[in-house]
């Protein structure tokens, strides 16, 4: 079985390399068919499987010999990697499947975002389309009106900074916080919220450390939303246990 959803993710994962290509440049995903993006031959399913047909080729186009940039292996195997850690801490369930989503979404998103600056409103609309899909699969029982409060929670926390720091923070970031509010709730909403600033707050000083970015330019948020992400899901139970307790001792 661990074989099996390892080998799904990389699948999935090939096709997030067509929806990053694609989606900024305002192409469809479906069709045309696949090809090389240099000299535009068509690729065949052998120049296509995930990982494999890379390593086979060389990291090269097999009709221009250009060179393939390793982020596309990498993609597929860090969506199947994720795939199984999800898989293996939550089991075949109905909320391993909307964390799939969720995640692949993420992942999709931060590259776009690191290279564009955007956040796709139509991966937000999916997103949300996804996860209303699998409270109806489930009649509602994993806690929707727990799932609308972390909505308003996570994008009228961000919407509210935004208007304070007028416009430091995008559009794009607010929508994208609400959809996680709506897949995990307001308590683990917040502390994607306050993961994702110190997140950034770390990778901005180090950044501006090393020279390779100054205080005028612009450092997108979504990877730092995104890596929250995957550490409040996988551990946010027991931090904000943690959390709820060190309170109360605080108290005593």
């Amino acid at each position: 079985m661990l074989y099996l959803i390892f080998i799904f993710g990389i699948l999935i994962g090939s096709f997030l390399n067509v929806c990053i290509y694609r989606i900024p440049k305002g192409k469809s995903i479906i069709y045309p068919s696949s090809s090389c993006t240099i000299c535009n031959n068509k690729l065949k399913f052998f120049d296509l499987i995930p990982i494999i047909s890379y390593i086979f080729l060389k990291g090269k186009c097999r009709y221009c010999e250009n060179k393939i940039s390793i982020k596309y292996p990498l993609i597929e195997l860090t969506n199947g990697i994720i795939y199984l850690i999800l898989f293996l801490k939550f089991g075949l369930s109905i909320l391993t499947i909307k964390y799939f989503i969720i995640s692949s979404i993420l992942i999709v998103i931060t590259f776009i975002d690191y290279e564009y600056t955007i956040i796709p409103d139509e991966l937000i609309i999916f997103g949300f389309i996804s996860v209303f899909i699998i409270y109806l699969l489930d009649n509602f029982s994993i806690g929707f009106i727990n799932s609308f409060i972390g909505l308003l929670v996570g994008g009228g926390l961000f919407l509210t900074i935004a208007l304070i720091t007028k416009g430091a923070m995008g559009g794009g970031d607010v929508k994208l916080m609400g959809l996680l509010g709506f897949a995990i709730g307001p308590l683990n909403i917040l502390l994607n919220a306050f993961l994702s600033f110190m997140i950034g707050a770390i990778i901005c000083i180090v950044l501006l450390s090393l020279g390779i970015k100054n205080k005028k330019d612009y450092i997108p948020f979504g990877p730092f939303i995104a890596v929250a992400w995957f550490i409040t899901i996988y551990f946010g139970n027991g931090i904000i246990s943690w959390y709820v307790k060190y309170i109360q001792q605080s108290l005593l």
